[in-house]
């Protein structure tokens, strides 16, 4: 619980610190959060997968030769590796929006004026930039293909992060544990056949179902959040698209 609570203060952290928004903002980092937790919960029957192992042999080498053989490609290493291209994905936007506010600020400093920026029709803010470096600035979507196109790659990154997640959870853990039973033969480490089993398989599946289904959640959403940005920008002829 104390790994999971130290890995949400910096995303809340984040979260809460609106010197620079943009749309979807909120969700995003909520969808994080959640499926931080989520992959804490979904982990803890996968803790103790070698003891949960089990075959009807005396002969150790031969167990752990039947593991490998049975969970020949990665399970929770992989999702850790995927929920951080996952933060990656939302970086992204943090970044652009991070490195536009910084130009502003700059800009509004050398003139001694901020009420709106139209140069860059990036970033629109209600008080003065220049008098207020914590003025609260809101990514403007219509007004700047360079906005539409980062948040654009920011989501499409996302859509494949989780698809590709999706893809390993139904294809390569749960089909390990859809067997109560299997027979494994180790012969090329000196083993006869052998009967082996998983303990727990209930909770592991519960476990994949869980984790797929807010994967496929935040596929849904993002698809959703393209389909409406891509609409609004070819309503408005200032984003480049015709």
């Amino acid at each position: 619980m104390a790994a999971i609570v130290t890995g949400l203060i910096p995303i809340l952290r984040t979260a809460v610190d609106t010197s620079t928004t943009y749309k979807g903002r909120a969700i995003w980092f909520g969808f994080l959060c959640v499926r931080l937790v989520t992959l804490f919960v979904a982990e803890m029957p996968w803790f103790k997968l070698d003891s949960d192992f089990s075959c009807n042999s005396t002969k150790d080498v031969c167990t752990k030769a039947c593991f490998n053989q049975h969970f020949d490609k990665p399970a929770v290493m992989a999702w850790n590796f995927l929920f951080i291209l996952l933060v990656v994905s939302v970086l992204i936007m943090e970044l652009f929006t991070a490195h536009v506010r910084s130009v502003l600020l700059k800009k509004a400093v050398r003139e001694r004026k901020g009420v709106e920026v139209e140069s860059l029709g990036e970033l629109k803010s209600k008080s003065d930039l220049g008098a207020n470096s914590g003025a609260v600035m809101i990514l403007d979507m219509h007004g700047s293909m360079h906005a539409v196109l980062s948040y654009l790659l920011s989501m499409i990154l996302r859509i494949v992060v989780e698809g590709c997640f999706v893809y390993v959870l139904l294809y390569w853990n749960l089909p390990k544990l859809r067997q109560t039973s299997f027979l494994c033969n180790a012969m090329d480490h000196g083993c006869a056949e052998h009967q082996c089993v998983v303990r727990a398989t209930a909770e592991k599946r519960m476990s994949i179902y869980a984790l797929a289904s807010i994967s496929i959640l935040v596929i849904i959403i993002s698809c959703l959040f393209c389909l409406y940005f891509i609409y609004n920008c070819k309503m408005h002829s200032n984003c480049g698209v015709k």
